[in-house]
């Protein structure tokens, strides 16, 4: 009899041979810890570029049109810092959220082999990713970009070119917040501006041109609306997922399965680094990572779960998640 957790709702494949575990190509060798994570992937480094490129644009708009010409230096000189300071923590926070390994499970180590030497005890279940050839944990996913299976993947965003998952979410939030704030600091500072201009006369109130000052406005203006309510949106989804302990993906394919949830706070306080303090809003710092598994711990870690509370899996569940995930079996 094949058994396998209510909790999974994943397809189950009756005949142990659709694994196929012995055309596996053995995983490739670790690399060097702290080697950097970029997917090569010409759209999403093409929104990458453009998301520098708005960016650099806000910047440029703020500071030769609206700040250096002011004759208010104070005005000036605030301004400038809090935008100039949003701007360099939103960056941080996009080359963090794309070159951050966002939870990659092994590639290519469901080998014949290495299940093999895992010695199961009979019953114990493991899930295999044909796509990929790795053994792959619960709430794990595989993306057709990344061309890996991401551990808690909640979705891959092309605007920083990686996957978001359990080790860089925390990136991606700040990145998130960080754009909607210079973007609503661009889009006061605008209006303060326009006013401004309309006052006295438009030849003092910028260094270029009435017509080039009012485009290079407008158009800032429209970005930094589009923005706001884009990464607010963006922004406020990511909270959410993080308090429910629901990823984007579970949502949007109902997987309301029981399982434990760990409590909004101390979710929180797992993807932004322990306890509240500045540290949550600093993209160099580190969300709290577990203790680190190797291949083979984590792989028995995951099935000695999958063991303790198993039930027979219904054919209606089989056919609604079908060709997604295989299951090995290892009974003696």
């Amino acid at each position: 009899m094949m058994l396998i957790p209510t909790h999974h709702f994943r397809d189950i494949e009756r005949k142990p041979e659709y694994l196929q575990p012995e055309k596996c190509v053995p995983p490739p060798q670790p690399g060097p810890v702290g080697t950097m994570w970029f997917i090569r992937d010409g759209c999403g480094i093409a929104c990458a570029i453009v998301t520098w490129f708005l960016v650099l644009y806000a910047e440029f708009v703020v500071l030769f049109v609206m700040l250096l010409p002011s004759r208010d230096y104070v005005y000036s000189i605030i301004n400038g810092i809090v935008f100039n300071l949003l701007a360099f923590l939103a960056l941080a926070s996009h080359c963090r959220a794309m070159l951050t390994d966002p939870g990659a499970v092994p590639k290519g180590n469901a080998t014949k082999e290495f299940i093999e030497s895992l010695q199961l005890k009979p019953g114990q279940v493991v899930y295999k990713c044909p796509k990929c050839c790795s053994i792959k944990p619960d709430r794990a996913h595989h993306c057709s970009v990344c061309k890996r299976c991401i551990r808690k993947m909640d979705h891959h965003c092309p605007w920083v070119n990686n996957c978001v998952g359990e080790n860089n979410q925390k990136y991606f939030v700040l990145f998130t917040m960080y754009i909607a704030l210079i973007s609503l600091h661009a889009l006061i500072m605008v209006g303060f501006h326009f006013l401004h201009c309309f006052e006295e006369d438009w030849t003092k109130c910028s260094s270029f041109s009435p017509p080039t000052t009012v485009i290079l406005l407008i158009l800032l203006c429209f970005e930094g609306l589009l923005f706001l309510i884009f990464t607010s949106v963006m922004f406020g989804t990511q909270v959410h997922s993080i308090c429910t302990d629901e990823t984007g993906i579970e949502r949007l394919k109902r997987k309301h399965q029981p399982r434990e949830h760990r409590g909004s706070w101390k979710a929180v306080k797992e993807t932004f680094g322990g306890n509240f303090s500045l540290n949550w809003f600093n993209p160099f710092s580190r969300p709290c990572d577990p203790e680190p598994l190797n291949d083979r711990a984590w792989v028995r870690q995951v099935a000695s779960l999958s063991d303790t509370d198993n039930t027979e899996t219904t054919e209606e569940q089989s056919e609604e998640r079908k060709d997604e995930d295989s299951v090995e079996v290892i009974d003696e």
